[in-house]
């Protein structure tokens, strides 16, 4: 595992267009380098590392530390890609904001061009986005969402939440291939500069018998009774081992409304058909999980499942500044080895692989 530090603060102000302009160049033929050489699916795993995804964003010249890295990075692989998509048989929708609620109906429409189910992309773009926002209890709030996907039905998710207190950001990568549920550690990777002292992570294979409490409760026992229970249970004295979270508690009317609407449906099969449920949020489910951790005994895992990483690049200057011309001559030289790779000339492809061979042996150490 490769580690490190990274810092994701929020700064302020967009990438100048002169540089904007160049990134959306690069990222997107860059992209289609890769998807030539390797193929789409490749692309997906490469863009779920944080690792991976972090190096391309200062490859592309955006501030190394700044949680703008991720927005501008999708961005301008969503712009770069947008003209060539059906060709390269790779497409973005979502991003930042407004544009991340877009999501759906952009999969939807690209999927009606393109023949793939719609519903089964729709439905990993929203369980990702509520795992995250839900299950995974760490004080960054999501705001932005890009959903990365092949004409096969592969896709990727990259998105990043945003801690109002610290001004810090946190970023979640998933890999469809990865994700055999997608509440239990289905995250490809997450990236922050810091791990909390203390997280609800009910993706946690950890938090597996508190889930499993959480079903029982809800099978077991009305509405009435669960509030109550919650009710009395917020009155005691806990011991440390039921940390209280930073954030509001869910008030008993709030909770009784929510548990009578899963309550009226009747049937409830496992935790994942639950979580899904439209109003189910963060709120609820630290309630419930509460219950389950004092009624079962089925203690939760409140270790942050953060890794760290690190990368550096320019638009602040750091290291150094980003040079226009150093720029349009690495856009050139990698659009003409595309050019050539899709006439059936892969000498410049092959020639940047063997360049690349060189880096990872450590030949040159100091290249600026």
């Amino acid at each position: 595992m490769r580690t490190g530090v990274s810092i994701l603060p929020l700064h302020r102000g967009k990438a100048p267009k002169w540089l904007f302009s160049r990134m959306v160049k690069l990222a997107g033929t860059i992209t289609e380098a890769i998807i030539i050489e390797f193929g789409t699916e490749e692309f997906l795993r490469r863009i779920s590392d944080p690792f991976w995804f972090q190096s391309l964003g200062c490859l592309l010249g955006f501030d190394w530390h700044s949680s703008g890295l991720t927005t501008t990075t999708t961005g301008a692989i969503k712009e770069g890609i947008k003209d060539r998509a059906l060709e390269l048989g790779l497409f973005v929708a979502g991003g930042k904001g407004k544009a991340s609620l877009n999501t759906p109906d952009e999969i939807k429409r690209i999927s009606e061009i393109i023949g793939n189910d719609a519903r089964s992309l729709i439905y990993a773009s929203r369980a990702a986005a509520k795992t995250d926002s839900t299950l995974l209890q760490d004080g960054y709030s999501i705001y932005h969402h890009a959903f990365f996907f092949d004409n096969k039905g592969n896709w990727a998710v990259v998105q990043q939440g945003m801690n109002e207190k610290t001004k810090k950001a946190r970023r979640y990568h998933w890999i469809s291939e990865n994700v055999k549920l997608f509440h239990e550690e289905p995250h490809a990777g997450i990236k922050a500069d810091t791990k909390e002292k203390v997280v609800l992570d009910l993706t946690s294979k950890k938090s597996s018998s508190n889930k499993k409490g959480i079903i029982e409760l809800l099978l077991n026992e009305t509405p009435e009774k669960i509030v109550k229970l919650y009710t009395k249970i917020k009155t005691l004295e806990l011991p440390d081992r039921h940390p209280l979270l930073p954030s509001k508690d869910i008030k008993p009317e709030n909770l009784y409304r929510i548990l009578k609407k899963t309550y009226d449906l009747k049937e409830i099969r496992d935790f994942g058909e639950f979580y899904m449920i439209k109003g189910i949020g963060s709120s609820t489910l630290r309630a419930l999980s509460l219950l389950s951790d004092v009624i079962y005994g089925a203690k939760p895992s409140y270790e942050d499942p953060a890794i760290y990483s690190y990368a550096h690049g320019g638009k602040d200057g750091y290291p150094y500044p980003v040079s226009r011309k150093n720029y349009d001559k690495s856009i050139e030289v990698l659009e003409k080895a595309v050019k050539m790779a899709k006439l059936g000339r892969r000498d410049e492809l092959k020639a940047l692989r063997r360049l690349s061979a060189i880096f990872e042996k450590g030949v040159y150490r100091n290249v600026f």
